[in-house]
């Protein structure tokens, strides 16, 4: 879990390193190795225009970033229902690491729950994220959502979302909007 650009660059030196035994070692698959890092806490999403010159990607640990948006265990039954990740605070999280990425040429990934969430997809497509991650049980009806939803519907969706006071409200505007 990167909380600092120097927590990150430190990351990158022993990758440097290890890369550079691959390559003495004449292993070419070690000649350009992609770098990202996960984006999993808020501070992070506040500085991602500094993390994007680090890296090649983001990838947005949705589980984290919820569970330390609001300050609650997820794991603990009174209070887990306080991390729903598509809560605007979350989305609007996300919306600005996937702008910011896209500003510096990178792109950016969901993973966790809210990568399979049928509720959460086509306002993660409307947000313009590049890739979801999610368990292989999810992928037949992620598919079946995204083919229902043209981007410039998912992103007036998405867009509605955000002016949301709640995950409840936005869940049930996609509802409402199902296609």
């Amino acid at each position: 879990m990167i909380a600092t650009l120097d927590e990150l660059r430190r990351a990158k030196a022993l990758l440097a390193d290890s890369r550079q035994e691959l390559l003495t070692r004449n292993e070419s698959y070690a000649e350009k190795i992609e770098t990202g890092m996960m984006v999993e806490i808020p501070s992070v999403t506040q500085m991602a225009d500094l993390f994007a010159h680090e890296v090649d990607f983001f990838s947005i640990g949705s589980n984290d970033l919820t569970q330390y948006t609001f300050a609650v265990d997820r794991t603990n039954p009174k209070v887990a229902s306080l991390a729903d990740a598509c809560h605007p605070a979350v989305l609007r999280q996300i919306r600005h690491v996937i702008e910011t990425a896209h500003l510096n040429g990178i792109w950016t990934g969901v993973c966790g729950e809210l990568a399979g969430d049928p509720d959460a997809i086509p306002i993660l497509l409307g947000l313009g994220l590049d890739e979801l991650s999610m368990s292989h049980p999810s992928i037949p009806r992620a598919k079946e959502i995204i083919r229902a939803w043209s981007l410039p519907q998912a992103q007036s969706l998405a867009e509605q979302a955000l002016k949301l006071g709640s995950a409840e409200a936005v869940r049930l505007l996609v509802k409402g909007e199902a296609r």
